[in-house]
């Protein structure tokens, strides 16, 4: 990608396996860039490309590969395009199991910094995640990030309906779907 003069870095669940977060080996690479492209085979490898609009802005870590370095998202990053793009990582159980095990590599106040460069949605979630897989204090900073945005109350599954949901004051999310992450 370098090569081509496009910005990239390896993110969502590939970035996670980076980070020792992987529950599974993924079986799809996945790439987060800033224009459309189709995904393509590398040999047996199927490489994914997420869309991600400000992706220039998204701060990243090098790493040696046998291949060469690569970027691929900071733990921050990596935990709230999980919640983003959580029909590319398995569903909510899947990324709630992924998080559990990344959230001893999260730092609470580069995750405000990396909320800043997020929808507020993602940030929502990604906290009642957090704070239901989670036990300690990496929540605080974004906790008072999202009161001081003053967002609207959100579905948890967004593809899900919101009859019924039972929401959650501190997120302001409304809790459409059960939880269970697999630890």
């Amino acid at each position: 990608m370098n090569y081509l003069g496009e910005i990239y870095y390896v993110g969502l669940l590939s970035a996670a396996e980076y980070h020792g977060a992987a529950h599974q080996r993924s079986q799809i690479f996945q790439v987060v860039v800033a224009k459309n492209r189709r995904p393509i085979r590398c040999g047996k490898i199927k490489i994914d490309f997420i869309v991600r609009k400000n992706a220039s802005k998204i701060p990243t870590q090098n790493r040696n590969t046998p291949a060469g370095i690569i970027k691929i998202s900071t733990p921050e990053i990596t935990a709230l395009d999980l919640i983003g793009y959580a029909r590319h990582c398995g569903g909510i159980n899947n990324v709630a199991t992924v998080l559990a095990e990344l959230a001893e590599k999260i730092d609470s106040k580069r995750l405000v910094a990396a909320a800043k460069l997020s929808p507020i949605a993602w940030v929502q979630r990604l906290g009642y995640l957090l704070d239901l897989t989670v036990k300690g204090d990496k929540t605080e900073g974004i906790a008072a990030y999202v009161k001081n945005k003053f967002p609207v109350r959100i579905p948890l599954m967004p593809s899900n309906s919101i009859k019924g949901a039972k929401m959650d004051a501190r997120w302001r999310v409304l809790i459409n779907a059960k939880v269970e992450a697999d630890i």
